[in-house]
Formats: structure tokens, C-alpha cells, sequence
């Protein structure tokens, strides 16, 4: 792959995948790459050229991976983070598991301590397209208070469908927030780390 090729990634999800490929390629210094709003399900919708063969692969590139440590957390990280409390935690998973009420997924249900709910869903209209940079802006700012997006660390699950969060306040021109990449699935695999139920304080 090129360093000046233009990437775009979509999925069949809304988005909810196809922002972990637009964060990872950013991560690694790849800064043309973006996602097809709507994704899949609008191309179809208008209409548009589709073709079901493998386009193969066009020889090697001049892309160097240069991975950015400051994209991202540890899990060490987020226990600072949570000791000082100058940052908010956003969370990106249904309001069901991150109160706790039901986890299909992970052994332990609820959330990070601080953490405040923004289902990843949230970013998108009714046909799957993203909210205008207004409107998102308008709805992370009860979110963020007097947090700046610079001190704002993204979670869900598996570090997954939180990659649509920090893309949606990139949209809105809340840019520099950052991913905690092992999310939940990873925390709870220490048992001295905090868990909470119910909803946010």
C-alpha cells in the first residue's frame, strides 16, 4: 500500500467495524483513509456498480508502519487516568451492558468506574448515515462538560464499535481524543481493577 493511496472502509455494520480499520491506519501513520458514510447497505440502496471479484493486488508499497503510541492507552494508563479524574471515559456499548443488566459477551458485566454511556449507535440517522458535525457536537457536549476532547479515552467491549465514538467528535471538530484498545474485555482480567453497575454518576 502507498503512502498517498486513499483508503476508504465500510462494512454492513453502520460503521460500528469499519472505524477500527480507519483508527488502526491512522494508528500506523496512514492518514488518508476514510469511511464510507452509510457504508454498504446505502451503496446498495443508490443503486451503485458492485462486482464479486477479488481485485487482486497491485505489487508492493513505500508504506512504513510508524505506529503512534499517543493514539492509544494501556490499561496501566486508565488506572492513572482514574486516580487523577481529569479525563472521561466514554463508553460506546448498548445502555443494557453497560449498566450491568445484561452482558452477553464478557464473564463480568458493568463498566469502568467515571465512565459516562454513548452507544455507538447514537452517531448515525435512521438510514445508517452519520449525524452532521453540528449535531454530534451539539450531543458529546453534556457528555465532555469542561473536559477537552484531548482528555477524552474511548471504551466499548473489545475496543471495536468505540473507534465510531472517536470518529463521530473527529467529525465534529472535537478532535485528539483516545482509544483504550483492550476496552472492558481486558480490564476485567485483572480482579484488582474497579467495576461498576448501574448508571453513571
Amino acid at each position: 500500500m502507498g503512502r498517498d493511496l486513499q483508503v476508504v472502509a465500510y462494512d454492513d455494520s453502520f460503521g460500528s467495524i469499519a472505524a477500527r480499520l480507519w483508527w488502526m491506519l491512522r494508528w500506523l501513520g496512514h492518514e488518508t483513509v476514510a469511511l464510507l458514510d452509510g457504508g454498504f447497505q446505502k451503496w446498495q440502496r443508490e443503486k451503485r456498480e458492485l462486482e464479486s471479484v477479488h481485485p487482486g493486488t497491485h505489487g508492493h508499497g513505500d508504506l512504513r508502519a510508524r505506529p503512534a503510541r499517543s493514539h492509544w492507552l494501556s490499561a496501566s494508563e486508565v488506572e492513572g487516568v482514574l486516580r487523577r479524574g481529569d479525563f472521561r471515559l466514554v463508553d460506546a456499548r448498548a445502555p443494557e451492558r453497560f449498566t450491568g443488566e445484561m452482558e452477553p459477551f464478557d464473564p463480568v458485566p458493568g463498566h469502568i468506574p467515571g465512565a459516562v454511556n454513548r452507544p455507538w449507535e447514537d452517531n448515525v440517522d435512521v438510514d445508517g448515515t452519520l449525524l452532521s458535525p453540528d449535531e454530534l457536537r451539539q450531543e458529546f457536549a453534556p457528555l465532555l462538560g469542561d473536559i477537552p476532547p484531548q482528555r477524552v479515552i474511548h471504551v466499548c467491549g473489545s475496543g471495536v464499535t468505540a473507534c465510531l465514538n472517536l470518529l463521530a467528535m473527529e467529525v465534529a471538530d472535537l478532535k485528539g481524543s483516545r482509544l483504550y484498545p483492550g476496552s472492558w474485555s481486558e480490564w476485567i482480567t485483572d480482579p484488582r481493577h474497579p467495576v461498576a453497575l448501574g448508571e453513571a454518576a
